[in-house]
């Protein structure tokens, strides 16, 4: 070789090392460890807001927080419930892609039996198998890391809340891959190995989950929901996890990654009867920090459990919520859903199916039950669940409500979707229960609103894309001092007003908790930059050495700031605002990136939306 070969050769190589520097900087190529992978267990603390954590009210939790990574700009997708965040936890994808848009969903022609509905509530084994049917063998149309991680050679295992589950590995149903084990009853939907039903009766356990007994009441409008914390249900699966799937596990041999999704504090909190019909104490009752105080105890019987048996050292603890929470308001000056009368529906409060109502009336469209019925307004009847069919024919509906509590979704299947949707957003801008408003880009620019890509809902979803989607107001609960932790906000729910409740694009719902500790990670580190639910299956997946491939874009990042030997991420915080409607209405949008990536804290009309910076 010449020597200006030589010469050459050398630029390429220190370009070429200057180059995976700055990948492994910015988060894209892991300095990882030599060896086998760690193994990984995610705890899910259903509905667990970050502000509320502290070493009095959940000791454990906070310990995870203090002794590892501390997450404190975390944040939940929007709309802020469930499953959606449940598909981002699995897959790494935001919503755009894997079309979990909401509990609540249109999904075209209705489901078959035992559904029989084109707008199903989809935490449930049931549905999410047809739906499996309907979109190509996996609705989410991406892989999950539960999925990857078995294909690789890790023992899998999801266990706990029925609905998000199943989402960890929707496409696994036949019990002879991931173990999946949720509260449903019994659980027949995912056949579990004989083993593992062996083991669970060795360990003295009863052979299915107990029911949530009296934490399962929701109260009504005259008497008032649980008051107690769903704790003989979740000491069964904390045993299972300790007892049978853990032991299991290690006589293995083989690397592990488990999903355990605690039903508290979430179901509690929407629950709860500290608050009839009133906004204090709301979710900050006794009966809601019981819930908390539970998930915090399961965490600590698996951290002990680890101890115990010797994989300590060896295992990553990830813990996150899905969504923050709130307290159900069902108050409005400006709708004519309250003021109506409606049976279990105290009078001047919002009912269930309120926006259903008011847009029925303002677009002239007759309102149906999903299941076709007509909605019986004038016998006192409001949408039962909520979400209803707008149009002379439900069989062919001008528009459909997916209730979603904090938010609504809105389809418009009909051929005049974009002369219709102007007129539904501005029927929305006239109502004071609204905050903030998206519409498909495919539907074009419409005042007053933001585009669905403005917020990562435009993507490669093999389910329908809503047309519309709406945020309610939410405000600070008046003598309450800390906004996140207070917050309360218009509901589209059959709870009461008092109760639970999230979905809304407010920070009190979007800031959920997030934090890590294990070999992987830093020690007593505080990150700064901002991290989502989207960020978790690639950051692991990277860990556990996985090739976790996409077929859509909407993907989170590696958290490379918060492993050992991480740098920091650089972020930024930028506002996007809407052209106003005629009437003034404008939706405001507050988000940070960091690595490309977005992270969406707030949105609104100014001073409708907790946490919003106008």
């Amino acid at each position: 070789m010449t020597v200006a070969g030589l010469f050459e050769k050398r630029r390429i190589l220190i370009a070429a090392a200057a180059l995976v520097a700055a990948l492994v900087a910015g988060g894209l190529i892991w300095r990882g460890t030599a060896g086998r992978p760690n193994n990984v267990i995610i705890f899910v603390a259903d509905g667990l807001r970050s502000g509320v954590v502290t070493p009095e009210t959940a000791p454990e939790l906070a310990a995870v927080r203090a002794e590892g990574v501390d997450f404190q700009n975390s944040h939940s997708l929007y709309p802020t419930v469930t499953t959606p965040n449940a598909s981002a936890i699995a897959t790494g994808h935001r919503l755009g892609d894997t079309g979990d848009f909401g509990n609540a969903l249109f999904v075209g022609a209705p489901l078959g039996f035992p559904v029989m509905s084109p707008a199903p509530f989809i935490e449930d084994n049931a549905v999410i198998g047809l739906l499996n049917q309907r979109f190509g063998g996996n609705f989410l149309n991406e892989t999950s890391l539960l999925e990857a991680a078995r294909a690789k050679g890790y023992s899998t295992a999801a266990i706990g809340k029925l609905g998000p589950v199943a989402i960890q590995s929707a496409a696994a149903r036949d019990g002879k891959g991931t173990i999946v084990l949720d509260d449903a009853f019994p659980p027949d939907d995912f056949p579990l190995p004989a083993d593992v039903k062996a083991a669970i009766r060795a360990a003295g356990l009863q052979a299915t989950p107990p029911d949530r007994g009296l934490n399962s009441w929701p109260g009504t409008s005259i008497m008032p929901g649980v008051r107690v914390a769903n704790v003989e249900q979740q000491d069964w699966f904390t045993a299972v996890a300790t007892k049978v799937l853990l032991p299991r596990f290690k006589a293995a041999n083989k690397p592990f990654v488990m999903v355990f999704w605690s039903r508290d504090p979430d179901g509690t909190q929407h629950n709860q009867g500290d608050s009839l019909n009133t906004l204090a104490p709301g979710i900050n009752g006794p009966t809601a920090m019981a819930a908390i105080r539970n998930a915090s105890k399961d965490l600590g019987e698996l951290r002990k459990a680890l101890k115990d048996l010797g994989l300590d050292k060896t295992t990553n603890i990830v813990v996150t919520a899905d969504h923050g929470f709130s307290t159900v308001s069902k108050a409005s000056a400006t709708s004519g859903a309250a003021k109506m009368r409606f049976d279990d529906v105290p009078a001047g409060f919002l009912p269930p199916g309120f926006l259903a109502i008011d847009l029925g009336k303002a677009l002239g469209l007759p309102i149906f039950e999903p299941n076709g019925l007509p909605v019986l307004l004038e016998d006192g009847h409001p949408p039962h669940s909520g979400s209803a069919l707008l149009g002379a024919d439900p069989a062919k509906p001008k528009a459909v409500i997916a209730a979603n509590g904090g938010s609504d979704l809105i389809y418009l299947p009909d051929a005049d979707a974009k002369t219709l949707a102007p007129r539904v957003v501005e029927a929305l801008t006239r109502q004071d229960y609204v905050a903030a408003i998206f519409v498909d880009d495919a539907l074009g620019a419409v005042p007053g609103a933001l585009p669905l890509s403005a917020i990562s809902l435009k993507g490669s979803a093999r389910t329908p894309t809503p047309s519309i989607v709406v945020s309610f107001r939410s405000f600070q609960v008046p003598g309450c001092p800390k906004a996140e932790l207070c917050a309360a906000e218009v509901a589209d729910t059959t709870l009461q007003q008092g109760q639970g409740i999230h979905g809304a694009f407010s920070r009190a719902d979007t800031h959920n908790f997030m934090a890590a500790v294990g070999p992987d990670f830093r020690k007593g580190f505080v990150s700064p930059a901002p991290v989502s639910n989207a960020d978790w299956a690639i950051t692991l997946a990277r860990l556990m050495r996985i090739d976790l491939k996409a077929k859509g874009e909407l993907t989170g990042r590696v958290m490379s700031e918060a492993l050992k030997g991480g740098r920091p991420t650089a972020f930024k915080a930028r506002t996007v605002r809407s052209q106003p409607a005629a009437n003034g209405f404008v939706t405001v949008l507050n988000m940070q990136e960091a690595a490309g990536k977005p992270y969406y804290d707030a949105a609104g009309a100014p001073g409708r939306t907790v946490g919003l910076k106008p």
